[in-house]
């Protein structure tokens, strides 16, 4: 990997070597041999082509596609930068290089942008609905196996924030931390016990679970699959006190609505679980 592109993703909140490694797995399960793309093309007879769009969204993923070029030593040129709304027919990606190299490249580059760029495009729609509200749209744990800070990267890339990376950063006490625990209060009380400056955050079912989560000291709490009256009104009973977060039933179509109500974030696991792919495509010139 070339320093520029070590560079380009650390300033992206990207571990250069976490991203090779998911690159060299793409890479690998395609086996050694193309048997398609030997018989027909000497090692030396070049192309160029061009990544292109073809549909409106956001790019996420520029510089991972670009780990997959170097690492197969085809020339790129990124035409666009990661966060950019494109529209149908906008070049993305220049390459030129040997042709089997290309043929190579373009699959897993095209898996890796296309299934970031629909997280980022997803993640955009909900900024766009909650525009000239405070609510901002969050990611959440329900991600893909060595891809999470891949995807988390891309739901920032469509101006969204993300949660917890893993269990380690940040505590959520949810339902059966309750149940088992006996009440919010115990469960609260029991981790900041063994950590007392970790950021904790509480699920909560109910306004009375709110109040309680609040009296013991929370300072943020999870609105658990509440109507947008209750969430008013846990607006309103907490008073700033706490940061709030929707979460639970939550689709495009409603999210003004919730956003209008106060809380500060609105917790959506669909920008990385359903996000459909975004359409792109190589096309030789």
């Amino acid at each position: 990997m070339t320093p520029e592109l070590d560079g380009t993703l650390r300033t992206a909140g990207l571990d250069p070597q976490a991203v090779e490694d998911v690159v060299r797995t793409a890479l690998a399960e395609d086996g050694e041999a193309d048997v398609t793309s030997e018989p027909i093309f000497a090692p030396r007879d070049p192309s160029t082509g061009d990544f292109t769009a073809r549909e409106e969204g956001v790019v996420a993923g520029i510089p991972v596609a670009a780990v997959v070029f170097e690492a197969l030593e085809v020339a790129y040129e990124a035409k666009v930068a990661d966060g950019d709304r494109v529209v149908p027919g906008q070049v993305l990606i220049s390459v030129e290089g040997p042709t089997r190299a290309v043929l190579r490249a373009e699959r897993t580059a095209l898996n890796l942008l296309t299934h970031l760029s629909g997280i980022a495009t997803a993640t955009r729609r909900w900024t766009d609905a909650m525009e000239g509200t405070k609510a901002r749209v969050r990611d959440t744990r329900k991600t893909l196996p060595g891809l999470r800070t891949l995807q988390k990267y891309a739901v920032r890339c469509g101006g969204g924030v993300n949660h917890r990376m893993g269990l380690h950063d940040s505590a959520l006490i949810k339902d059966n931390h309750i149940a088992a625990a006996g009440s919010v209060s115990k469960a609260y009380e029991a981790v900041r016990a063994v950590y007392p400056s970790l950021h904790i955050q509480v699920e909560c079912d109910t306004l009375d679970q709110v109040a309680e989560a609040l009296a013991v000291g929370a300072r943020a709490i999870l609105l658990d699959n509440m109507s947008d009256a209750e969430m008013s009104e846990a607006v309103a009973l907490v008073g700033g006190k706490a940061e709030l977060e929707a979460s639970g039933g939550l689709t495009l179509d409603r999210a003004r609505d919730v956003a209008v109500t106060g809380v500060d974030y609105l917790a959506v696991g669909a920008l990385t679980h359903s996000a459909s792919v975004f359409d792109i495509g190589l096309d030789f010139t």
